[in-house]
């Protein structure tokens, strides 16, 4: 679907262009309140992209039946992956499709505030269009919609340099954040693979023009979403999962390595990044081990990983059944 075609930023337009990035799977019993949010957007001129990730559900159905009847001032556009390329490369594609200035990430489960593109766009002009990345404090929603307390991830003003994230890595959630175009310009699209874009995107900023954190709380974040804690029945879904985090975690250390690359701090980079590598590395190779030789290997060799580790996942990909009885427990304690 296509509304009449955005108008591009001109020297003479006094407020930008700017696009929500909407990206939906298996969401298709929440889909409609989060493309109902962002058609009530106040901001004008918008630019509105929902996509849909290749769902097994309805969702994409779900999608079009919400806008079908939106005849508002914003230009809209749906469309469905062929294939699941997951979020990462997901939203590099809509990026790369996107007119605006600044590029509005929005989740499939979550609901943004009417004024949050207006909020965002006149707190990116007050600090005159610099900041490349700026996150909302979010409100807790559960699955009923019910809103509970505020959060409020890192605050990023304080992470003024490449040392300051060296020191300590910010807490944050992706589905609140806006990105400036040039900041995905500058860098590109971003892997396939990684868990999500959060850490990528604010380590993009925080290297570039800086990010910013505005105190309101501009997203209504629903509980036990796609980013939800999982809880395991199985020992085999736990050590799937932890597979799956060791796949995600290597994608995102080669980007955020290519990224320092880069802004020309590879070699730093590359040392502050080594022990999550060797450890990452370990995991992989003790999933991918051939029987239980080569993991003996692996847990006697591998020096520059913690002993504790090495007998965890010595444990985890040989053993499996040794944690169920904790697993077992856990499940006790939630159903009490």
């Amino acid at each position: 679907m296509n509304n009449s075609a955005p108008n591009s930023s001109s020297p003479a337009q006094a407020k930008p262009l700017v696009s929500v990035l909407l990206i939906a799977y298996n969401q298709e019993k929440v889909i409609a309140d989060a493309v109902h949010s962002v058609l009530a957007q106040t901001y004008t001129p918008l630019e509105i992209i929902i996509s849909d990730d290749a769902s097994k559900d309805g969702t994409y159905a779900a999608i079009e039946a919400a806008v079908r009847d939106y005849s508002g001032p914003h230009h809209v556009t749906t469309r469905c992956n062929t294939a699941n390329e997951g979020i990462s490369a997901h939203l590099s594609r809509l990026a790369s499709m996107a007119l605006g200035e600044l590029l509005f990430v929005a989740a499939g489960d979550d609901m943004s505030a009417p004024n949050r593109c207006e909020r965002v766009v006149e707190y990116w002009l007050a600090h005159d269009r610099h900041p490349d990345l700026i996150a909302t404090d979010l409100a807790d929603m559960d699955e009923a919609g019910n809103v509970h307390e505020r959060m409020e991830p890192s605050e990023l003003g304080d992470y003024r340099n490449f040392d300051d994230w060296l020191a300590r890595r910010p807490w944050l959630v992706g589905a609140a954040h806006t990105w400036s175009r040039r900041l995905f310009e500058r860098f590109g699209p971003m892997m396939p693979g990684s868990a999500a874009e959060d850490q990528v995107m604010t380590f993009r900023a925080i290297i570039s023009g800086g990010a910013l954190s505005l105190r309101e709380p501009l997203v209504r974040y629903r509980r036990g979403g796609l980013s939800g804690k999982r809880r395991y029945r199985t020992t085999a879904e736990l050590v799937a999962r932890m597979r799956q985090g060791n796949g995600f975690a290597l994608v995102e250390t080669e980007q955020i390595q290519r990224d320092a690359d880069i802004a020309g701090l590879g070699d730093r980079m590359r040392a502050a990044l080594e022990p999550k590598l060797a450890r990452e590395q370990f995991i992989h190779s003790m999933f991918n081990a051939r029987g239980i030789g080569e993991r003996l290997a692996l847990l006697t060799g591998r020096r520059n990983v913690k002993l504790g580790l090495r007998i965890r996942m010595f444990l985890y990909t040989t053993f499996p059944a040794f944690y169920a009885p904790a697993l077992w427990i856990k499940r006790l304690k939630r159903k009490g």
